[in-house]
């Protein structure tokens, strides 16, 4: 409750408040609750006017009820009524009981946003700052509306109070996390920027906040804020403990200023001003000179500010990653704590230096702590500390020093906390691939991980190795003979059985020639771990046993006779019984040849990320930034299997993905994986896993030897997912607020999607869209991405697809609900289904709505749906082209286009652009072979468009002439306009 002052006690109050407390049970205090609201009811409603003071103290004990836990309906227009009271403590209990009591539907809130205004406008400072106060902690966005332009004006007035503008500047910060639309600093950036040079500390503390967040959204607007900034920063940095009396607290000058400060600075690029610079250098370097000296006082408070500056400074240094003599500084200051007593010091530096192991100035420093480190690993107390040296390991690994950690890693793992195990194996199983120089060493140590630790190897790990043995001819006899030797042990892991009935049914003949492990002694020491294996292990196992029958035909009759007994082909379970029934007749019917063929061994797997990486990821979710995007900037890069890791660039991964998988790919599951949703690192790293070989796993995806969806059909009325118009989920529907118009740039983003299908389509400070989509005659798949890169929950998210206008007759799109919270750090998947009924030339609108910290976030998309999208390629000779150029004579059946080349003139990239506009490219046809021409068909439900495309470059000159001819006049202008933009 506030304090109020002498005199001015309110006893009914205390006396109420102490008969609460001294109730004996709930009823008692129920029934002496129900008799005081009551009495404040029948004073409400009596016909005798109630003076300010009975007001104040009814009002106070209907807040006191509330906070209880009570219900209260009825006093709120008591409470306004005291906002126009001129005595403090009344005016103070009106806003303190609407601040808590008061919600934004009120339908007071006229006559509330009335008080306030009065009271802004008073210029009484005190009244201002609870008015101020008020708005802050109400926040609703009526208040936003109503006050947004009116608080700036009193943040920059020369004549407002030092406290006002503190108030002022917390309470703009709050309007603006909950309606950022709403506050639009306009005329007023510059001003609000040079509050950093205001006299009074609690100013600048306050601003710094504001400025802060405002950067965060609108970094160019408020890029003036960094030379203020440093120059404040040096000031105090240089300041004695004397200078700033009233804000130094415990010897050290205003540090919780320095630290917002150094936060505001992480949010811009190095100073571009060499002035700047060198002072800012010089702020750091002071910095970290104070924190050699001796301590001024030995109380905690004293350390914890000064270490609360020394870490900020740190990440300062560790954002720019442009000063090698800091960076070296900054990493021996954090060797130091590496032995501190103090436990959270220890896990700080931990976890500071595993960023800075991924700056090339600094690595070789972290490196020399590899000692302390790992002793850190093996003796620590707290777990939490533990898992930052096992991150901090991970991420100083290179070439010298990698079985050197991988080694101590797995001896840790066997004494491990279950808490981290999967994430130990993870990382394991990274380093083992990623710096391998000898194979049998990489196989050595995944097969001793799944020993270890064999529960917690997940299936992109053994999958993993899979392919490397396939993929490397030298390394195959010898994994089959290590797999061979692990299988001999009396407990073995399931794990291993399936990489054991892998390689060895691949390799099991590499090994044969060793009576101790002839293929009989291969198959009965497979079949010996057969029953103690679950159903998809015994799977793999029958597929083995059908190998060996090609490999070895000397086992033909003992593994048919396995294959023939009951358990197998009348068994339970479906997959087990059709596996054991067509591998039996398969044995039985097929000559050498056709068995020989069909039980080929399996081809090299194509170059791809590997999987493990964005495992990884998923598991240590939106905290990961400082470890699992080590990967985005490691120095050396990883040359096993000719892929391994290769970053996790997203471009390169959409360029590396963009083929159709190789069927074989799926014979290990690799597209059962679902999309991963990642930590939200870093821009670019949060659809890791969204197009690569896994895919996406739509609980309908089943995919054919083309790698089509053969279940795709058109969309129907009667289908399960949810037509345009009814799309979201109505329980969580967001406010029903109009949808944005499209962004400025979406005109742009689409223009990117017309020769690709794959690939980020929109991305911000806060979400991050992916696509990936695939088109067969007139219908499409497509599949949307949403991630959201913050730390914080988007509520009430939702989506709808829209037709404007005539498109609605043209394309049907149907969507499937999405989840209406997405967790900080989080992906969702949501699949459209879409049919063209004939040509069209907009693109569906797509809507997002969410809320992000209260705020409504608001904007739409154009889906990247073109006419381009249904060709289906059409090959023909040059006579029969030409034929075909000459039928399509019409003037409006031809579309031309004579334009400035917007990009450079490369061959391969003008084919690949050409391919995937979805046409055939045809070679030697036109007789200038420098010329380029295609041929289709765009596949509608109504009819088929015949296309005919001929471009023509002109190196010399930078020009291209485009020329169109199609069977519809509306095709060739749209097709004409899309490729225009392109080359």
């Amino acid at each position: 409750m506030p304090a109020v002052s002498k005199g001015d006690g309110m006893r009914g109050l205390a006396v109420f408040i102490s008969d609460i407390r001294n109730c004996k049970s709930k009823e008692a205090e129920i029934k002496r609750i129900n008799k005081e609201l009551a009495n404040i009811r029948s004073k409400f409603k009596g016909d005798k006017a109630l003076d300010g003071y009975s007001k104040k103290k009814y009002v106070c004990k209907l807040l006191f009820i509330f906070l209880l836990g009570h219900d209260i309906d009825f006093g709120h227009m008591e409470a306004v009524n005291l906002l126009s009271s001129n005595k403090y403590t009344e005016k103070q209990i009106g806003y303190l009981f609407i601040s808590v009591l008061v919600n934004s539907n009120s339908e007071l809130i006229r006559l509330i946003n009335n008080a306030i205004k009065n009271d802004l406008s008073s210029r009484n400072p005190t009244f201002m700052c609870l008015a101020l106060h008020c708005i802050a902690n109400v926040g609703s966005r009526e208040m936003a509306e109503a006050f947004a332009s009116e608080i700036p004006r009193i943040l920059v007035a020369g004549d407002t109070m030092d406290s006002v503008k503190q108030s002022a500047a917390l309470c703009l910060l709050r309007l603006y996390k909950t309606s950022p639309d709403l506050v639009l600093m306009g005329e007023w950036t510059s001003r609000v920027v040079h509050l950093l040079n205001d006299q009074h500390m609690g100013v600048v503390t306050a601003a710094i906040s504001l400025i802060t967040c405002l950067s965060q959204k609108n970094p160019d607007e408020f890029k003036t804020c960094v030379s203020l900034a440093v120059s404040r920063l040096s000031r105090i940095v240089s300041s004695a403990s004397t200078d700033l009396q009233d804000y130094t607290y415990y010897f050290v000058p205003a540090p919780w200023l320095s630290c917002k400060l150094l936060r505001l600075l992480q949010c811009y690029p190095p100073p571009e001003d060499g002035a700047v610079k060198g002072r800012l250098v010089e702020c750091l370097e002071t910095i970290l000179n104070k924190a050699q000296e001796p301590p001024k006082s030995k109380k905690v408070q004293h350390s914890n500010a000064k270490n609360a500056i020394l870490f900020e400074a740190i990440s300062l240094i560790i954002h720019y990653d442009s000063e090698p003599n800091l960076l070296v500084r900054a990493c021996n200051q954090l060797g130091q704590f590496l032995q501190h007593r103090e436990t959270n010091l220890r896990y700080l530096a931990l976890e500071s230096m595993c960023t800075l192991a991924s700056s090339e100035f600094s690595h070789e420093a972290v490196k020399t702590h590899i000692e302390t480190v790992i002793n850190a690993l093996k003796t620590e107390r707290d777990v939490s500390v533990r898992q930052r040296a096992a991150d901090l390991l991970y991420a100083m690994c290179d070439r010298s020093n990698a079985k050197q950690i991988v080694a101590e890693m797995l001896s840790y793992l066997e004494t491990a906390d279950y808490s981290i195990r999967e994430e130990m194996v993870l990382k394991v199983a990274i380093l083992a691939e990623k710096y391998a120089v000898d194979y049998s060493w990489y196989v050595d140590t995944i097969l001793n991980l799944i020993r270890i630790a064999g529960d917690y190897v997940s299936e992109e790990v053994w999958y993993r190795v899979i392919q490397i043995v396939i993929n490397r001819d030298d390394v195959q006899g010898y994994a089959a003979k290590t797999v061979f030797e692990a299988l001999q042990a009396p407990a073995c892991h399931e794990n291993m059985v399936k990489v054991g009935g892998y390689i060895l049914g691949e390799f099991g003949n590499l090994i044969a020639g060793d009576p101790r492990s002839s293929p009989l002694v291969q198959f009965n020491l497979l079949h010996s771990k057969f029953h103690l294996c679950s159903v998809p292990t015994r799977a793999l196992l029958l597929s083995a046993y059908i190998k060996f029958i090609n490999l070895f035909p000397e086992t033909k009759a003992t593994i048919q006779e396995v294959l023939r007994c009951d358990s197998q082909i009348r068994n339970s379970d479906v997959e087990l019984q059709q596996r054991a029934v067509e591998y039996l007749k398969l044995s039985s019917i097929a000559s050498t040849d056709v068995l020989a063929t069909v039980l080929e061994e399996m081809p090299p797997f194509p170059e791809r990320e590997s999987s493990i990486l964005a495992k990884l990821k998923k598991k240590k979710g939106p905290g990961a930034v400082s470890v699992t995007d080590l990967e985005d900037n490691k120095r050396e890069g990883s040359e096993l299997n000719g892929g391994g890791d290769r970053g996790v660039d997203t471009a390169a991964m959409a360029a590396s993905n963009a083929s159709t998988p190789s069927p074989s790919a799926d014979l290990l599951g690799i597209r059962s994986s679902g999309p991963v949703g990642g930590a939200p690192a870093s821009a670019g790293s949060l659809l890791v896993d969204v197009f690569s070989e896994a895919g996406p796993t739509a609980p309908s995806a089943a995919v054919n030897d083309d790698g089509f969806l053969r279940d795709l059909e058109p969309p129907t009325e009667t289908s399960d997912s949810l037509l345009v118009e009814g799309s979201g989920d109505s329980d969580s529907a967001p406010p029903s607020e109009d949808p944005a118009p499209p962004l400025s740039e979406a005109d742009e983003l689409l223009n990117k999607f017309v020769c690709k299908n794959n690939g980020v389509l929109f991305e911000n400070q806060l979400l991050q869209i992916g696509i990936k989509s695939e088109y067969r005659q007139n219908l499409g798949r497509m599949y949307l991405f949403y991630g959201n890169k913050t730390s914080v929950q988007f509520a009430s998210f939702s989506t709808t697809v829209s037709c404007p206008g005539e498109l609605q007759s043209h394309l049907n799109v149907q969507t499937k609900p999405v989840e209406p919270l997405v967790e900080g750090g989080a992906q969702i998947q949501q699949v459209l289904n879409i049919e063209c009924l004939t040509d069209f030339s907009d693109a569906p609108l797509l809507n997002i709505k969410f809320r992000y910290g209260g705020a409504l976030q608001n904007l739409t998309l154009k889906l990247p749906v073109t006419i381009n999208k249904f060709f289906q390629p059409t090959e023909m000779a040059s006579n029969d082209f030409f034929q075909r150029w000459k039928q399509l004579s019409q003037p409006q059946q031809e579309a031309q286009k004579i334009f400035k080349a917007n990009h450079s003139m490369d061959t391969e990239v003008l084919k690949a652009k050409l391919l995937g506009l979805g046409a055939a490219l045809l070679d030697n046809v036109d007789p200038n072979p420098e010329n380029y021409v295609c041929a289709g068909v765009i596949q509608t439900k109504g009819q088929q468009v015949g296309c005919l495309l001929r471009l023509e470059p002109n190196a010399q000159a930078q020009m291209y002439r485009l020329t169109l001819r199609c069977s519809k006049d509306s095709v060739s202008r749209r097709l004409c306009e899309l490729l225009a933009q392109q080359f």
